[in-house]
């Protein structure tokens, strides 16, 4: 099956019709995605959020910690809010306790530049359990600039939305709110999670790679994801 007659320099017989069968699957991946997007926003509302949820967030101006709600985080005209949960993990490879999750660092250090294309649609949040002060000064050493930093050290946000176990262990997750009127409500979470379903064999969660391009790059790669290897904060 040819599906166009463009070819480039060198290539054989033989790679373009693999080529063309991948294409035709990378065709189909797309129209699926397309159809799963459609799907999700055709979502009904989730539960109406219960609680105010106080979060510290670091005051630059007045060089302090303030406390902001969560109907705090919705901008006039913007009833959308996409919440990040940010893992500080407590002392792994000898990492101290309230370190900065590697994993998660890549991720915003990627999505951060793209906040102000965002804002024009939704409002954006990253919110970790660490303290404001910890997390605004790692946001600070990685360059972050635009990116909305919260704290829920004092509320149970986290656990509500599934972003911690009950002895306290941090996860990634991604959540979705919006507002109606006066009301906040859930509206979609990264439910690709091992606490909800479990990967097939061999499989990564991938429950928040939609806002990853680390493997987004990779995976067009011969080499692709590296086994298993992970972002590092730093690199020698």
């Amino acid at each position: 099956m040819m599906l166009h007659n463009l070819r480039f320099p060198g290539e054989t017989e033989e790679y373009r019709q693999a080529r063309d069968r991948l294409l035709q699957a990378e065709i189909d991946l797309r129209r699926q995605v397309e159809a799963v997007a459609a799907q999700r926003r055709a979502l009904p509302l989730g539960g109406r959020v219960a609680s105010e949820y106080v979060f510290d967030e670091w005051d630059a101006s007045l060089g302090k910690v303030r406390q902001v709600t969560l109907a705090d985080l919705f901008e006039p005209g913007r009833d959308v809010l996409f919440a990040y949960s940010f893992m500080f993990k407590p002392g792994e490879q000898g990492l101290p306790l309230e370190a900065p999750c590697p994993l998660c660092t890549s991720i915003i250090d990627g999505v951060d530049g793209a906040v102000p294309h965002l804002a024009e649609q939704i409002n954006f949040a990253v919110i970790t359990k660490a303290p404001i002060e910890a997390f605004s000064a790692h946001a600070r050493a990685r360059g972050w600039r635009n990116a909305r930093l919260l704290s829920s050290a004092h509320n149970s946000y986290n656990r509500d939305y599934r972003a911690e176990s009950p002895d306290e262990e941090q996860f990634a997750m991604a959540t979705v709110f919006v507002r109606r009127g006066d009301a906040i409500y859930h509206f979609w979470s990264s439910e690709l999670w091992l606490d909800f379903v479990a990967p097939e064999p061999g499989q990564d969660p991938r429950h928040v790679d939609f806002m990853w391009p680390l493997w987004s790059v990779l995976d067009r790669t011969p080499t692709g994801r590296g086994g298993t290897w992970r972002p590092q904060l730093e690199y020698r």
